[in-house]
C-alpha cells in the first residue's frame, strides 16, 4: 500500500473530478491497445516514489537502439500533464526507468488502458512519438488510492490541537472531526518524519455516533545529525493509516499547520540547537 500524496482537507477534493460519492463511469477504452514493434513499457511504484509522491516510473526496454527525449503518460481518470524532458539512451537489453508525474484523479472514471507516449529520435536522427501500452496494475492503484483518501476527506477531518510545548517535547491532541456520513473511522497507525517521532495512544477511533475523538500525541526530535538537520527537505511529514468503515486501509500526510510548524521547528532548535 502506497502513501497517498494528498492531505485529509478541502484541497484533497479539488484534486478529484465528481463528487466523492459518485460511482465511477467506465473509461471508454475501446480494444486493447496495439503493441509498438520494439519497444516494450511497464509501470513500477518505488519506494522513493512513494516517499516523493504523485509520480511512478515507467520502466522501458527497446528491441532497437534509440534515445527517449520526453515522456507523456495518458491513461483515463488521469488528467494529462506536459511531456517531461528526458534524456535516456536505450540499447538492447537495457532497461531504463524513467520517472513521470501523474496529473490530478478523476474519480468519476474508471481506468482504462494506460499507455506512455514516448518523444523517440532514431540513430539516423528521425523522431517519432509512439504510443506504448502499459503494463502492470500501477496506474489502476493509484487511481484507487487517490480516490479513497478523497472519499476519507469528505467525511472526516484530521488535526492536532492544544499544542503544549515542554523542554524536549511537543504535546497536544490529535483528533478526529465528521464532515459527513456515519461510518466509524480509525487512526490506526502515525510513523516518525525525518526529523521527528511521533506517539500517540492509538488506535484512535471515531464511532458511528461520534462527531469527534481525540488521543494525546507527543512530538519528540528524532535525530540531531547534522546532516540530516542541514539536507532534509520535508522535516515533518508524518504518515497517518486510517480506515473508514469497510473501506482498505488508507495513508495519508498528516495536516500541518502553521502553529505545528513552528512548535516543531522551536523544538528542534531547543533540543538539537538548529533550524
Amino acid at each position: 500500500m502506497r502513501r497517498a500524496a494528498l492531505l485529509v482537507g478541502a484541497l484533497l477534493l479539488a484534486g478529484c473530478a465528481g463528487r466523492p460519492g459518485d460511482a465511477p463511469a467506465p473509461a471508454d477504452a475501446g480494444a486493447a491497445l496495439p503493441t509498438v514493434p520494439g519497444v516494450e513499457a511497464e509501470a513500477v511504484l518505488l519506494r522513493t516514489d512513494e516517499a516523493a509522491g504523485d509520480r511512478f516510473q515507467v520502466r522501458v526496454t527497446a528491441g532497437a537502439p534509440f534515445t527517449v527525449t520526453a515522456v507523456a503518460l495518458e491513461v483515463p481518470g488521469f488528467a494529462p500533464l506536459p511531456a517531461a524532458a528526458v534524456t535516456a539512451e536505450l540499447v538492447p537489453g537495457r532497461v531504463v526507468d524513467l520517472p513521470v508525474t501523474y496529473g490530478g484523479v478523476d474519480c468519476s472514471v474508471t481506468p482504462g488502458a494506460a499507455a506512455v507516449r514516448l518523444t523517440v529520435r532514431r540513430p539516423d536522427g528521425a523522431v517519432d512519438e509512439p504510443l506504448v501500452p502499459l503494463q502492470g496494475d500501477v496506474p489502476a492503484r493509484v487511481h484507487a488510492e487517490e480516490c479513497a483518501a478523497v472519499r476519507l476527506a469528505a467525511a472526516v477531518e484530521v488535526a492536532v490541537t492544544g499544542l503544549r510545548p515542554a523542554e524536549d517535547s511537543v504535546s497536544g491532541r490529535l483528533a478526529l472531526r465528521r464532515l459527513a456520513g456515519g461510518e466509524p473511522v480509525t487512526v490506526v497507525r502515525i510513523g516518525r518524519s525525518v526529523l521527528v517521532e511521533v506517539w500517540a495512544d492509538l488506535p484512535l477511533r471515531m464511532g458511528v455516533r461520534d462527531d469527534a475523538a481525540d488521543v494525546p500525541v507527543t512530538f519528540r526530535p528524532a535525530t540531531c545529525e547534522p546532516h540530516v538537520l542541514a539536507e532534509t527537505k520535508q522535516p515533518y511529514v508524518f504518515p497517518v493509516e486510517l480506515l473508514q468503515g469497510e473501506e482498505a486501509p488508507v495513508v495519508v500526510d498528516l495536516p500541518v499547520d502553521d502553529d505545528l510548524r513552528a512548535a516543531l521547528a522551536d523544538l528542534v532548535r531547543r533540543v538539537c540547537g538548529a533550524g
